[in-house]
């Protein structure tokens, strides 16, 4: 991983055929194990959780990896996951057991920011790749029904390769928010015909500006004016817009370089993939409560502020290496896949 904004530079080019079924083979290989192999309690307060390292793993011969990047539950139950690679299923499926159901698309040789949106059977996935500098909208089995390039209305952009997409936000009615973490670093607004409406953002230090907006989500919590929380991960920090791109506020995680914050109930879950430096493993998770305040670090030392402000966390040294997202499912489990970090499979921590 580059240390800078866009990590990924060094990603060759490849292109994406627009409109097709993204045929490839499929496995149905999964290991299963026993509970009792399961490793120590992570965490704090009310949020602490058994590791299962386990769980994800697979014959790498038959369901490779390499970077895995996030994680999404259908309306059935499956758990989708994005990994790269020009060789093998960039999308895997997991039943909540740990054994891979299904795989799909070798198109997306960077995939990396994973959204699935819609009710029951209308559900569709949203994968951005910013090796191919394209979101694309799926079926859950692999049809393109949309892809977005380069937005052209955007004047920052001169080339189709400046578009790194990291994140998708979809909104009730269909709209589109796109974070452009390893590209310019706008947040650009789509209808649900992927037709441009605004956009935001661009890099800088200023308060309506982006240091790696990495992630996107929308803030449901307050149902009354509901806004969106963006990541600035070089910065350690997230901020709130409106719906029209207005900063909030921002709020300071020393310490936690944020991927994409997560909302269940009225908590905030996020993957800190990095606390001091990109050349070893240190990353960790953090849960907040509904005020923003980190209550729990599974992979890390305990919450502490002083004087308003959060003491950098400490990592454990053993729980994680770099993980990269988390997904919370209906039990509130955690389920967590990893980047860089010798091609394993996603850890499992069960709520205890």
């Amino acid at each position: 991983m580059k240390k800078n904004n866009s990590r990924r530079d060094f990603l060759k080019k490849s292109t994406i055929v627009a409109g097709a079924t993204l045929a490839a083979p499929k496995y149905t290989f999964g290991i299963t194990h026993s509970t009792k192999n399961m490793g120590e309690i992570v965490g704090h307060g009310e949020f602490k959780y058994r590791v299962d390292k386990e769980w994800g793993v697979q014959d790498p011969s038959k369901i490779p990896v390499n970077d895995c990047h996030e994680m999404a539950m259908d309306h059935k139950g499956r758990i989708f996951m994005t990994t790269t690679g020009a060789n093998n299923n960039n999308v895997l499926i997991y039943d909540k057991s740990g054994k891979v159901l299904d795989s799909w698309g070798t198109e997306f040789p960077g995939a990396h920011g994973l959204t699935i949106t819609g009710e029951g059977s209308d559900q569709s996935l949203f994968i951005t790749d910013p090796e191919t500098h394209k979101v694309t909208k799926t079926t859950l089995d692999g049809r393109v029904l949309m892809t977005l390039e380069r937005p052209k209305e955007v004047s920052g952009y001169e080339k189709d390769d400046q578009f790194l997409p990291t994140e998708t936000a979809i909104m009730p009615n269909g709209d589109i928010y796109v974070a452009d973490g390893y590209g310019k670093n706008f947040i650009i607004h789509y209808n649900s015909k992927g037709e441009y409406l605004n956009h935001f953002g661009g890099t800088g230090d200023q308060d309506d500006k982006f240091n790696c907006c990495h992630g996107i989500t929308l803030d449901t919590r307050d149902k009354t004016n509901q806004t969106l929380l963006i990541t600035s991960r070089a910065s350690q920090e997230f901020k709130r817009f409106s719906l029209d791109g207005k900063h909030l506020e921002t709020i300071s995680l020393p310490g936690c370089s944020i991927c994409r914050p997560v909302i269940r109930g009225e908590n905030l879950y996020f993957a800190v993939i990095v606390t001091k430096t990109w050349d070893s493993y240190d990353g960790m998770l953090a849960v907040l409560d509904k005020d923003n305040n980190v209550i729990s670090f599974p992979g890390g030392s305990i919450p502490e502020y002083k004087g308003g402000v959060l003491v950098a966390p400490q990592y454990d040294g053993k729980t994680f290496k770099n993980p990269h997202d988390v997904f919370v499912d209906n039990d509130e489990n955690l389920y967590i896949p990893q980047w860089a970090s010798g091609k394993t499979y996603p850890v499992k921590l069960h709520r205890v």
